[in-house]
């Protein structure tokens, strides 16, 4: 029987009721992959680690659960996106779930890259600088009711800014946004960056 740590026994008990059994069932298939795997919670999530690193994660949202493993491009090879946390997309069922042999091959793989301490590839530099892009419409319109948020946009790499833009951009519907662009704000102004969730491992 795995370890199991009981933080992800009440993270599982307290996602919504489609969440649960596709949680469950992630949870099981990664410990009959890697039966030595830890459980933890990292960034509010549960993660599963190995050979002194993170193997892969999970997290459940209000219509969708993610699966994603750490190293996704070594994992899944190049040319797969990672969709936000996630390596097989939003899953709202178990049908979602990959083929289980399937994910246990891949989950192999990731124990594998752990296990010779393979790291995850740097962003590759760009030969030539990109502008900065230009803030849309709104985004500018809030910045300049906020100064301390305007500073630290202005003060930002042109990639930090970008990850902001895309975010607000995204948004496919208008209360959306305007909801992306409130927090937005308010992260900006406490001069955090777009994924500061996420940051610091």
């Amino acid at each position: 029987m795995p370890s199991q740590d009981p933080r992800i026994d009440a993270y599982i008990a307290g996602a919504a009721p489609f969440a649960q059994p596709i949680l469950g069932k992630l949870r099981a298939i990664v410990h009959e992959a890697c039966p030595g795997a830890e459980e933890t919670i990292k960034w509010s999530m549960p993660c599963f680690m190995h050979a002194g690193g993170i193997l892969c994660s999970m997290a459940a949202f209000k219509q969708h659960v993610s699966f994603g493993f750490w190293k996704h491009a070594l994992v899944m090879g190049e040319g797969v996106e990672r969709d936000g946390m996630g390596s097989f997309g939003r899953m709202a069922s178990v049908k979602d779930l990959p083929a289980k042999k399937e994910l246990l091959a891949l989950i192999g793989k990731a124990m594998a890259l752990n296990e010779q301490g393979v790291k995850t590839p740097g962003a590759r530099k760009a030969t030539s600088p990109r502008p900065p892009p230009a803030a849309p419409d709104d985004l500018a319109a809030a910045l300049r009711k906020n100064k301390a948020a305007a500073a630290t946009f202005k003060a930002f790499p042109p990639g930090q800014q970008r990850e902001y833009i895309d975010w607000l951009v995204g948004a496919k519907r208008e209360d959306t946004r305007a909801k992306r662009l409130a927090q937005a704000v308010e992260w900006l102004a406490e001069g955090k960056r777009r994924n500061w969730k996420y940051e610091n491992c």
